[in-house]
């Protein structure tokens, strides 16, 4: 056989992961929750286990596996379980209603159904599913629902067995998971991943949030929110430690930061709030990597977190890039300015990671802004770690990717120094007299007052300038500002024209499971029966 250069290529697969940590770490603790404790060894063997059951299960190469699962060891095990019996992950939302889990599960064709006990409530009836497999979490105190049926989690693992399975795929291009949008402005779209995207994706995170065999990784991001940013792949990959929480508790975070001797964690802006606002917070007694995205976070969550003394790494991406996409990367010079000003600098989105093609602000045209940190247009990325499209739905791939890259709906600018800032999204910007208010811009000013906890600002209507600013305001606990303070305080931080006409205390704001504020649910309020000028 002639010796060609294909002759030596080997398709990239995040399976090869799991299975080079299995031999160079086979005894280090590569999963803790609770007292519970796996080996890389038995991570692996658990993960082969499992693919054959699947596979005794009727799944076939190609065929979907949906996970409705909290962040415990059997989600994590299950984004390499699920490609390892040549099948595609579909990790489901856990806040979801039955109805929005049925249609999900219905338009990818789920052949089989994982799903947590205390989920039981969520399975919709009726599905057409070979299997559905209930997890029983002694952690949640909860009880199977008879009604749900099928099996538990241990009859799956019955099932299989430990004979070797390859962890190599025929084609990185394939299918390795399909997650599913929020769905805020219509049906949920599935956005297909495929092994080469996830493998490159692990790898730039790794670099990015700078991981390394020492790394113990809290799990206070989803899995099930693009594939944890691709993370269950990426601490596997240089042999870290995961450590898993079913769910968001500060009081519980803060403990494991301690117990656990954690080293990483992710979140958005909002789960930073939460932990650095807790009576517990303390000063930290080791540096740890915060890496956080979901929104812009403003530079009063930056100071707060750094004060601390945690690392913050911002990034900023979508569904469709595999999780994050951007890096703020820091530079030299701004270790030389104040608090405010560094601050600053790093809230801003930055510059492609290492593995993408970088990143544009366009026009209309598609050409490109101005970098002069002012004009405005829409981001746009392609590469690696942009999706493959949308599964069964090429009319929303097409549209997404007109002009040849992917549109990411996001407004900003682009700067001298090369790095990009999110300004809004379309649907957000607030169009008043014909001026465009960035919320991000207005919400950054109020956040600065030391009075706020959060704030959220939207456009409502108006009939002589067509929209003007609201502010959505979640004071400190300890607080008695009143909204002429808060006025008084933002007028000196921005234009007359952008401070808001109206700002509404409120105990807390309508939040996703990954902490994202659901603006849509607070603009419906001003805009119900009203003729809404917002995009989107």
């Amino acid at each position: 056989m002639a010796v060609t250069a294909d002759t030596w290529f080997t398709p990239l697969t995040p399976l090869a992961f799991l299975e080079r940590s299995a031999e160079v770490f086979p005894d280090k603790e590569a999963i803790v929750y609770g007292e519970r404790r796996l080996t890389y060894r038995e991570f692996a063997a658990e993960a082969t286990r499992v693919a054959h059951a699947l596979r005794a299960c009727g799944v076939g190469p190609g065929d979907r596996v949906a996970y409705l699962l909290p962040n415990i060891p059997e989600m994590l095990i299950a984004h390499f379980a699920v490609p390892l019996a040549g099948a595609v992950l579909v990790a489901i939302n856990t806040r979801l209603a039955a109805a929005e889990i049925r249609y999900i599960l219905e338009h990818s064709g789920a052949k089989v159904l994982v799903v947590d006990a205390a989920l039981h409530g969520s399975v919709p009836p009726g599905v057409d599913l070979a299997e559905i497999v209930t997890v029983l979490d002694p952690a949640s105190g909860a009880s199977p629902d008879p009604g749900v049926g099928g099996i538990s989690y241990g009859e799956l693992l019955a099932r299989g067995d430990d004979r070797p399975l390859p962890w190599t795929v025929d084609d990185e291009r394939g299918t390795i998971s399909i997650n599913y949008t929020s769905g805020t402005t219509g049906r949920p779209k599935g956005v297909m991943y495929h092994h080469r995207g996830a493998y490159l994706n692990s790898l730039a995170e790794i670099v990015h949030s700078r991981h390394t065999p020492e790394s113990r990784y809290l799990w206070t991001l989803p899995m099930f929110h693009c594939n944890g940013w691709c993370t269950p792949w990426a601490v596997t990959a240089i042999g870290g430690t995961h450590v898993c929480l079913r769910a968001i508790d500060a009081a519980e975070i803060w403990r494991l930061i301690d117990a656990e001797r954690v080293t990483h964690f992710n979140g958005a802006p909002t789960v930073l709030v939460a932990i650095t606002n807790h009576e517990g917070a303390h000063p930290l007694t080791r540096e740890i990597v915060v890496t956080t995205a979901g929104a812009p976070p403003s530079p009063t969550v930056i100071r707060r977190i750094s004060e601390l003394g945690a690392r913050l790494t911002h990034v900023y991406g979508l569904t469709e890039t595999y999780g994050p996409y951007t890096v703020c990367e820091p530079q030299e010079g701004w270790l030389t300015l104040d608090v405010a000003a560094r601050s600053k600098e790093m809230s801003r989105q930055g510059v492609g990671m290492i593995v993408t093609d970088g990143v544009r602000v366009v026009d209309e045209q598609m050409r490109d802004v101005p970098r002069d940190g002012v004009t405005m247009g829409e981001v746009v990325m392609r590469g690696n770690n942009v999706m493959s499209g949308y599964f069964n739905d090429p009319a929303a791939t097409e549209n997404a990717f007109r002009g040849g890259w992917f549109h990411s709906g996001d407004l900003g600018v682009w700067h001298p120094d090369g790095y990009i800032q999110l300004r809004d999204r379309a649907k957000d910007i607030i169009i008043s007299g014909g001026e465009n208010i960035s919320t991000i811009e207005v919400e950054s000013a109020i956040d600065s007052h030391p009075a706020v906890l959060e704030v959220a600002v939207v456009g409502i209507p108006d009939e002589k300038w067509g929209e003007r600013p609201k502010a959505y305001v979640v004071l400190r606990k300890d607080s008695s500002a009143g909204v002429e303070e808060l006025l008084e305080h933002v007028r000196g931080q921005i234009a007359k024209y952008k401070v808001p006409d109206v700002i509404e205390f409120v105990p807390e704001l309508p939040k996703t499971s990954t902490g994202k504020i659901q603006k849509f649910q607070l603009r419906e309020r001003d805009w119900r029966g009203r003729e809404s000028r917002i995009h989107g």
